[in-house]
């Protein structure tokens, strides 16, 4: 069965954002995954101190085939830092997944497939 993380901006971290619809929203579409035959898991961060620790945590939780970023943490400009320390530590402590990157909460599936 393939894999896919999703790496993805806590919710109730992004000022201005219903939290708690965008983690609807993300439960609802990581659902899907597994009606594909793909199991799925998502790892939300904030970006503190022990974000980088958590982030070599979860890739290195198995083998994954993909690697999502999610658009929260990448179109943040604030947010530049945390994208740059994702991107160098997906090949580092994942090198066998593909990255990919969605563009809404409702085509994490589609990304995942691309690469797949």
């Amino acid at each position: 069965m393939p894999s896919t993380l999703l790496i993805g901006y806590e919710p109730q971290a992004i000022p201005g954002i219903d939290g708690s619809a965008l983690q609807a929203a993300l439960d609802a579409e990581m659902a899907r995954f597994g009606e594909h035959g793909i199991d799925a898991a998502m790892e939300l961060v904030v970006h503190d101190e022990q974000v980088e620790s958590t982030l070599v945590a979860a890739l290195t939780r198995k083998p994954w085939d993909v690697v999502i970023v999610g658009g929260g943490i990448r179109k943040s400009e604030h947010l530049l830092p945390l994208f740059e320390l994702i991107v160098n530590l997906i090949p580092r402590h994942a090198p066998q997944a593909a990255i990919a990157f969605n563009s809404t909460v409702g085509e994490l599936l589609e990304a995942a497939q691309r690469r797949l």
